[in-house]
């Protein structure tokens, strides 16, 4: 008799659940949501675009977000991409107005996934100030450490809510009030945590977050 399988990595990606594969095929064939969801001059585009929308409430429910808040992306990865250099860029549009504006200051860590470690990386090599945090001892990084990097120039906090090789869960409503109150936008990786902690992010000091489907 063959052994079973076990898997145990699911911190880096997960089985699609049946009941996800079952929409999904509903809308991949002749009878089913298949249609262009930007496409509302037919009732085609128009189921599609339902199912979208659908599907937005569903994920903004997840969060305790409002569904206009949320943005598809292809995921994780490319939502920190964006999360990091949009808010850069816009404040350089801005700083631009001014002669001799700075490139600003933003807050990070050491084990933060790599798609914000290497787009932090490029915004540093483009003139932006990058503080790299340590963990603690317990692989935390703390609100106090934060507090202590945060300068007058800081424009933006981005953290992991769950490290993905350690566990370890950061106290992100304490870091979000503290950033909050110095006049800084705080992102926030969650796609290690969402669907397994709690997260309303009507009571957060949270102003961009990355989530990831395949690890929900």
């Amino acid at each position: 008799m063959k052994e079973p399988v076990l898997y145990f990595d699911y911190a880096a990606t997960t089985p699609v659940d049946e009941r996800v594969i079952r929409v999904m095929v509903d809308c991949l064939g002749v009878s089913g949501n298949f249609g262009n969801p930007a496409s509302s001059a037919h009732s085609f585009g128009q189921k599609a675009r339902v199912a979208v929308e659908i599907a937005r409430e569903q994920v903004a429910r997840l969060v305790g977000a409002q569904a206009s808040q949320i943005i598809w992306t292809s995921g994780a990865t490319e939502s920190s991409n964006l999360a990091l250099k949009g808010v850069a860029q816009e404040r350089a549009k801005r700083q631009a107005a001014f002669a001799g504006g700075r490139s600003g200051h933003i807050i990070t860590s050491q084990i933060e996934h790599k798609a914000t470690l290497d787009t932090a990386r490029q915004l540093e090599e483009e003139g932006v100030e990058v503080t790299w945090l340590a963990p603690d001892s317990d692989g935390l990084i703390s609100a106090d450490a934060v507090s202590a990097a945060l300068r007058d120039d800081t424009f933006l906090v981005s953290l992991m809510l769950v490290n993905n090789e350690l566990g370890t869960v950061n106290d992100i409503a304490e870091i979000g009030r503290r950033v909050r109150a110095h006049g800084a936008l705080l992102h926030v990786d969650a796609a290690q945590g969402a669907g397994k902690l709690p997260i309303d992010l009507s009571q957060l000091a949270v102003d961009l977050m990355s989530l990831s489907a395949h690890k929900i």
